[in-house]
C-alpha cells in the first residue's frame, strides 16, 4: 500500500479519496473547505494545513481541482507541489483542464525529474462513489505502470491515451460526444411523446434498435422512465450543466487550436450554454430535455 496525498475534496474528489482509504492506502488530505476535510478524517484519513505539507512525504499525489489556473498554481506556484514532493513521487492530476496547461505542468515536472500524469475521469459523482470511474491518462508508459494500481482503487477502466495532455484531449472528446448523444436522445424522446408515444416504451424500442446509446441504457433523460436516473429525481446531479458547459468550452478551444471541424459539438455547446443561462447550471446535464418543448409536468 502507498502513502497518498489527495488535494481537492469536492463532489468528485471526496469519494475518490474515500475509495483510496477503502483500498487500504494511507491517505493525507487537503482542501480549503474544513467540512470536506472532516468527512475524510472521520473515515480514517489524516489532514494537513497546506497542499505542500500533505504532499511532502507522499509516494503518490492526486489532485482534483476546478480549472487549469488552479492546477498551475498548486503545482508551480509559491510553495507548489513540484517544490514540495519527494524526488521519486508520482503526481496524478485528475482535474479536467486544457491540454496546454497539463503539458506545461509536465514540462516543469520533467525539468525536476518528477513523474507526472494527467488522469482526468469520466463517470460523474455516482461512479466516483462506486469506484467505477474511467481514467484517461497522459504521460509515459513507466508512469502509467506505476499509476494504474493506484487508479484501480478509484476506477474500473484505466486507459493510457498517450503522452502528456492526451488524457485531457480524450476527456473532452468523450464529453463532447456525450453532450451530442444526450441532446439527440432528448430530441427523440420529445418527438415521440409529443406524438402520443409512451416514453418508456419508446426507450425500450430504441434500446433494441439502431438508436441504442449510453444515455438510453443508464441515464434516460425522460422523468419516470429510469428510477435511478437524475431525470426521475428532479434532475439532481449527477453531472451538472455547469460542468458540461465547462467541458464543451474546453472541447471547442481544443478544436480551434487544431482547426478541427466540430459542428455538432458547437451546437451542443450553444444549447447547453442557453440552458445554463436560464438558471439551470446546477441541474443535471440530462435536464437539457426541459429546454426542448413544453413542460414535462404538463
Amino acid at each position: 500500500m502507498s502513502k497518498i496525498a489527495f488535494i481537492g475534496l469536492g463532489n468528485m474528489g471526496g469519494p475518490m479519496a474515500a475509495n483510496l482509504l477503502k483500498a487500504g492506502h494511507e491517505v493525507t488530505v487537503f482542501d480549503l473547505m474544513p467540512e470536506a476535510v472532516k468527512q475524510l478524517t472521520d473515515a480514517g484519513a489524516s489532514s494537513a494545513d497546506t497542499a505542500a505539507v500533505a504532499a511532502a512525504d507522499a509516494d503518490v499525489v492526486v489532485t482534483m481541482l476546478p480549472a487549469g489556473k488552479h492546477v498551475e498554481m498548486v503545482y508551480m506556484g509559491e510553495n507548489g507541489l513540484l517544490d514540495a514532493v519527494k524526488p521519486d513521487a508520482l503526481l496524478l492530476d485528475s482535474s479536467t483542464i486544457d491540454a496546454a496547461t497539463a503539458r506545461k505542468v509536465a514540462a516543469a515536472a520533467n525539468e525536476k525529474n518528477i513523474a507526472v500524469m494527467d488522469t482526468p475521469v469520466s463517470g460523474g459523482v455516482a461512479a466516483a462513489a462506486a469506484g467505477t470511474l474511467a481514467f484517461m491518462c497522459g504521460g509515459s508508459e513507466e508512469s502509467f505502470a506505476k499509476a494504474k494500481p493506484i487508479l484501480e482503487g478509484m476506477g474500473k477502466n484505466i486507459f493510457h491515451a498517450g503522452d502528456h495532455g492526451a488524457g485531457q484531449v480524450a476527456k473532452v472528446c468523450n464529453n463532447m460526444l456525450l453532450s451530442v448523444l444526450m441532446v439527440g436522445t432528448s430530441e427523440a424522446l420529445r418527438l415521440g411523446t409529443d406524438n402520443g408515444l409512451d416514453a418508456a416504451k419508446l426507450s425500450e424500442i430504441m434500446l433494441a434498435s439502431s438508436g441504442r446509446n449510453w444515455t438510453l441504457e443508464v441515464y434516460n433523460p425522460y422523468p419516470g422512465v429510469m428510477e435511478t436516473a437524475p431525470a426521475s429525481n428532479d434532475f439532481n446531479p449527477g453531472f451538472m450543466v455547469d460542468l458540461m458547459c465547462k467541458d464543451l468550452g474546453l472541447a471547442m478551444d481544443t478544436a480551434v487550436q487544431t482547426q478541427s471541424s466540430t459542428p455538432m459539438g458547437a451546437l451542443a455547446r450553444s444549447l447547453y450554454t442557453a440552458h445554463q443561462s436560464q438558471g439551470n447550471g446546477g441541474k443535471d446535464f440530462s435536464s437539457i430535455i426541459e429546454s426542448l418543448g413544453k413542460s414535462l409536468s404538463e
